[in-house]
């Protein structure tokens, strides 16, 4: 096994890529502009944008199985969980319409509804009918037409949930998580947290991602488009194009760094460590190549331009050196400083290897 695949080893890494005529990361506060530092123009994209890409990567090249995606509500993938585990929530049968679609679109953070079998979930712990029906208050108003009925549906519940053997303790909700943990990799990797139903509490992942910020500051520009298509009917007499707008910076090399830290991954589960040498595979193979799958009009050409793992060679896991150092080795410069980066080629990128600290691993994917 080569060192950066090892997940009881410490690895630290940077992350290099580029975006040319395109927006690499948008801000919907501010009409989907570049992310820019408005104090010093250094633009950014967030760690949450980086993970979204690796997720869908490993998705689509491993078939992994994902836990935060679009496919499947949250609570339904949990639920599969606890029946793997042989757990359960109360559920009712609900004939009344009204009744149904109500819960269905206006309850939903408190009521989980299958509109095919009429069955509906809830998706909280409670002792008695009364916290359901305080819980839903403190969410929602309630019609009053429809207020017997959600006693009456709380009641059915409550002696639903009766009818369940298995009650829940700690233990079964640490093998509920660990469930989770072992079947999805972003979980494994990254963390999440399970609140649905058991409270099964927060994941805290062994790999992290900072923001990339941006080597030199960079210039939003929201470019004037034109389209060969009209909105409304009305209008094709008056009007053979409509206008649009683009956001895009002209040219940005970002960088970010991430950890990956086995003595979390070993706090994953009760039998050790879950990561496997697949799962770091999977993880700088993404941050290689997430941008290659992921290409969009938006987004304009991005490319990895590096991928740096240093690798801690000790025995512990706890790491031979501090994570900064060996970040601050890696040297971007600008050679032209007086003329605005367009390309990868207006920057020189230096590895600076002298007094290399024991016990540190290298591996450079270019």
């Amino acid at each position: 096994m080569e060192l950066y695949l090892d997940p009881n080893k410490r690895h630290d890494f940077i992350l290099l890529f580029d975006v040319t005529n395109g927006n690499p990361n948008g801000d919907p506060d501010a009409g989907n502009m570049p992310r820019i530092d408005p104090e010093t123009n250094y633009g950014f994209v967030t760690d949450v944008a980086l993970k979204r890409k690796i997720r869908d990567y490993a998705a689509m090249a491993y078939e992994k199985e994902i836990y935060i995606q679009s496919k499947s509500a949250l609570n339904t993938l949990y639920y599969k969980a606890m029946k793997d585990e042989g757990f359960d929530f109360p559920e009712v049968a609900v004939s009344d319409d009204e009744l149904l679609d109500w819960l269905a679109y206006k309850a939903a953070d408190v009521f989980d509804v299958d509109l095919e079998t009429r069955k509906v979930k809830y998706t909280h712990e409670f002792k008695n009918y009364s916290e359901i029906i305080e819980n839903l208050k403190e969410n929602i108003e309630i019609p009053e037409k429809l207020n017997s009925k959600i006693v009456q549906l709380s009641k059915d519940l409550v002696a639903a949930q009766k009818n369940i053997k298995k009650k829940l303790t700690q233990k079964d909700r640490d093998a509920i998580k660990e469930v989770l943990v072992k079947q999805y990799y972003d979980i494994r990797m990254f963390g999440a947290v399970l609140t649905a139903g058991t409270n099964a509490g927060q994941v805290r992942g062994p790999v992290q991602l900072t923001f990339a910020k941006s080597i030199s500051p960079i210039l939003p520009m929201d470019v004037s488009i034109t389209r060969i298509a009209i909105t409304r009917e009305a209008d094709k007499k008056k009007k053979q194009t409509e206008m649009g707008r683009k956001a895009i910076i002209p040219y940005g090399l970002y960088r970010a760094h991430g950890f990956y830290n086995p003595k979390l991954a070993e706090k994953l589960c009760g039998d050790g460590n879950p990561v496997s040498e697949e799962d770091l595979k999977i993880l700088w193979d993404a941050l290689r190549n997430m941008f290659e799958y992921d290409r969009s009009a938006s987004r304009g050409e991005m490319v990895c331009r590096g991928l740096y793992i240093f690798t801690h060679n000790d025995e512990k896991g706890l790491g031979a050196a501090p994570a900064h150092k060996l970040f601050e080795r890696l040297i971007i410069k600008q050679v032209d400083k007086n003329s605005p980066p367009r390309s990868f080629q207006d920057y020189e990128v230096i590895m600076n290897k002298d007094n290399w600290p024991e016990k540190i691993a290298l591996k450079e994917v270019i």
